[in-house]
């Protein structure tokens, strides 16, 4: 085909031009890539991405450009991924995240970008919930403050601010805990006149809510129409209450400090209506299983976890209970005993041997001295003896040995203590086994000193030890069958128990081994004569003796700490409701001195009302506490309490002619006591046994005494006066505000 001139001319120009393009772009790339990487090595990885990414918008289909393109984002994202990293790490948030938006620029498609920018989201997430977080708690909305914290630190468990506010959270909501499990009626302490003749059961809580303004709120299962006959005067809201719910088979639950729910008091009702709590108990010096054991038995807790790696105790039930489960725990969560035990074993062994005597021959010969031959006649025989005939014995010696071991050792309370001074003798067995052949085994006795303690700390700082000594000795070497060897031991033994004051030292002693031994070699007849017989054979006198002594000296390092309500009695419920309080009411003056507050629960049982007595009771004083009652001869323990900031050194006094301090150092009825700050320290008494009846005090320097009554309990207190005669009965007060009354 033949192309036109106009066209011919055409073509060549478009080819012209195409070559012209791909020169220059050849000419560009190297320059772009060059000057790109002039900028990375100055730091400026960012500018050196943006020019090759200019360069590639020209040129989409150069590979060499691609490939110098992503060279360059990688070392813009491994710079800027440094400073990221090192701004989070430092709490610089903005920082943090300009850095990510940087790389997010540099290279969008990066894996490490993505991966920094789900954590910026994650970031702004977690500033979010933490500013939700702390709106709810300035809202007092405490629930929703501690769920949004907790998935917060399910994110973030190295959250330093949120764990912070957490803890204020949990803090708060733990006093709102108490003060609900200690809920009072605001009018508990009022006291009220009730009577009532067989009336339906809510005309006479209509009755007290009218006297006491308290609002009543019934179960369905409630019986309002139950007949009851009520006659109680000048008790206060509480006791009333008390005794009606108690006789009508009904519990109760505050719901604020004026407002009572009744329900009918059986097991099921109460898991339905009465709130429980939880509790965690971190023991120390007691195993977790003996801590279920006693919680279950005697709080009749079926809600309870133990956790043997932590030592940990979980329980769940009522608040009642749980303070009842306090009271227990705090009884046997308490250190052991510990002391040190100073022994000293001697074993005193001498010897004596004496020999004296003439040593005569034993063979005499008749012939020719000196030869060998036969004899041919009876001329010139003579009798021989050896030379010389006769020899002198004159020997004596003495010796004396001492061995001594002193072991010092620290003992737990009822924990065994050994000590083994001597060595481990080896004894070889041979066993032959048909078709099998001859195996040999090997078998260590031990021989020395062997001594066996175990202390048990009393609380009256004597000590009862077991004792278990053994001495042996290899006394003969026996050779067995095939070669084995056996050893004959020689052994003493003692045994005891030893009950030893602190600081007292016994000892043990009498193992003794006294062998006496006597041989005499002579002339048949002759050496066995009174006094001549030394002439006629030696006499050879031997006595070996050995005597074990023993001494034990305690010394008590840490006696077992009684708890102040140790030996005290206090309310547990009764069987069916575990830390329920008592029916016991109190005296009708004591019914109008109110109180802080009436001690309504909220389990099944109401709870006494706290006296400001009581409640002083429960803060620490400094002073002197302990029982208020103890028994002829018994040890007891008392606890000096220093409640101050500053070491506290006194002097404690006691009537050494009814008490006596068996303390070190209280002999003459005063010790000093040195007590840390905030701390208390124990000191051990004894009531004298000749005591029946006696009133004293155990008087502190600047401090509370204790008021102590040592009595016989098989004898009638002097304080109850006769018991036929009756105390008239007191007279009754009415509540002032005349509207107490009903019938």
């Amino acid at each position: 085909m033949t192309m036109s001139p106009f066209k011919l001319q055409r073509t060549r120009l478009l080819c012209a031009s195409l070559a012209l393009s791909l020169l220059l772009g050849a000419c560009a790339s190297p320059a772009a890539i060059e000057e790109a990487e002039m900028l990375s090595r100055g730091g400026q990885h960012e500018s050196a991405v943006e020019r090759l990414q200019g360069a590639l918008k020209e040129r989409p289909d150069d590979r060499t450009l691609r490939l110098a393109l992503i060279r360059e984002q990688d070392r813009a994202v491994a710079a800027l991924s440094a400073q990221a990293t090192a701004a989070r790490d430092a709490g610089q948030t903005d920082e943090f995240k300009r850095a990510v938006s940087r790389m997010a620029q540099a290279a969008p498609q990066h894996p490490r970008t993505q991966a920094l920018r789900a954590e910026v989201e994650r970031l702004q997430r977690r500033v979010r919930l933490f500013k939700e977080a702390q709106a709810a708690v300035e809202a007092k909305t405490y629930e929703r403050a501690e769920a949004t914290l907790r998935d917060l630190l399910g994110e973030e468990p190295g959250n330093a601010r949120a764990r912070a506010l957490l803890a204020r959270v949990e803090e708060v909501r733990a006093s709102q805990a108490r003060s609900q499990a200690t809920q009072t009626l605001a009018v508990g302490t009022k006291p009220v006149t009730l009577e009532f003749r067989e009336a339906p059961l809510k005309s006479v809580f209509e009755a007290l809510a009218r006297a006491a303004n308290l609002n009543f709120v019934f179960d369905k299962d409630v019986r309002g129409d139950t007949k009851t006959t009520v006659f109680l005067r000048n008790l206060s809201v509480d006791e009333a209450l008390r005794v009606i719910l108690s006789t009508q088979q009904l519990g109760y639950r505050l719901l604020n400090d004026n407002t009572v729910l009744v329900f009918p008091s059986t097991q099921q009702k109460q898991r339905d209506v009465l709130e429980t709590v939880t509790k965690s108990y971190f023991l120390t010096n007691t195993d977790p299983k003996q801590a279920q054991t006693l919680v279950r038995t005697v709080a009749k807790t079926r809600d309870i976890f133990i956790d043997e790696r932590l030592n940990l105790l979980v329980v769940r039930d009522t608040p009642e209970v749980v303070r009842l489960i306090d009271r227990l725990i705090q009884n046997l969560d308490v250190a052991e005993a510990e002391v040190v035990l100073e022994l000293e074993v001697m074993e005193v062994s001498s010897s004596k041997v004496d020999e004296i005597g003439l040593s005569l021959p034993d063979v005499a010969n008749y012939g020719l001295p000196g030869s060998a031959t036969a004899i041919s006649s009876v001329s010139g025989l003579r009798w021989s003896t050896a030379n010389p005939a006769a020899i002198a014995t004159l020997k004596s010696s003495r010796g004396l040995s001492n061995l001594l071991a002193n072991p010092s050792i620290r003992a737990r309370n009822r924990e065994k203590a050994k000590v083994l001074l001597g060595e481990k003798l080896p004894v070889f067995t041979t066993t032959s086994t048909a078709n099998v052949g001859v195996s040999a085994s090997v078998n260590y006795l031990d021989v020395g000193l062997k001594l066996e303690v175990e202390p048990q700390v009393q609380l009256d700082n004597d000590v009862t030890i077991k004792v278990a000594l053994e001495v042996s000795s290899v006394t003969k070497q026996v050779e067995g069958p095939q070669g084995s060897v056996a050893y004959q031991i020689g052994t003493r033994q003692a045994s005891t128990t030893l009950r030893i004051r602190d600081g007292e030292t016994q000892i043990l002693a009498g193992l003794i081994n006294d062998n006496e031994t006597r041989n005499s070699a002579g002339v048949p007849g002759l050496h066995e004569l009174p006094i001549a017989g030394r002439l006629f054979g030696t006499t050879k006198d031997t006595r070996d003796k050995t005597e074990v002594i023993l001494l034990v000296t305690p010394r008590v390092v840490r006696n077992v700490v009684q708890p102040s309500l140790a030996t005290a009695m206090s309310p547990s419920g009764t069987e069916s409701q575990p830390g329920a309080m008592p029916m016991r009411l109190r005296d009708s003056a004591s019914a109008v001195i109110p109180t802080a507050g009436s001690a309504l629960g909220n389990a099944g049982g109401p709870r006494p009302m706290d006296s400001g007595r009581a409640a002083a009771a429960g803060a620490p004083v400094l002073g002197v506490t302990g029982p208020e009652e103890v028994m002829p001869g018994a040890a007891f323990q008392v606890m000096v309490s220093n409640p101050t900031a500053q070491p506290l050194n006194t002097t404690v006094t006691v009537d050494t002619s009814v008490v006596d301090i068996t303390t070190a150092g209280g002999e003459s009825g005063r010790i000093a006591v040195t007590v840390p700050p905030r701390g208390r320290k124990p000191l051990m008494l004894r009531a004298k046994p000749d005591v029946s009846f006696s009133e004293t005090t155990v008087a502190m320097e600047g401090g509370e005494p204790l008021r102590l009554r040592v009595r016989n309990p098989a004898l009638p207190d002097p304080a109850d006066g006769d018991p036929n005669q009756v105390e008239p009965p007191s007279q009754p007060i009415i509540d002032s505000g005349g509207g107490n009354e009903f019938h």
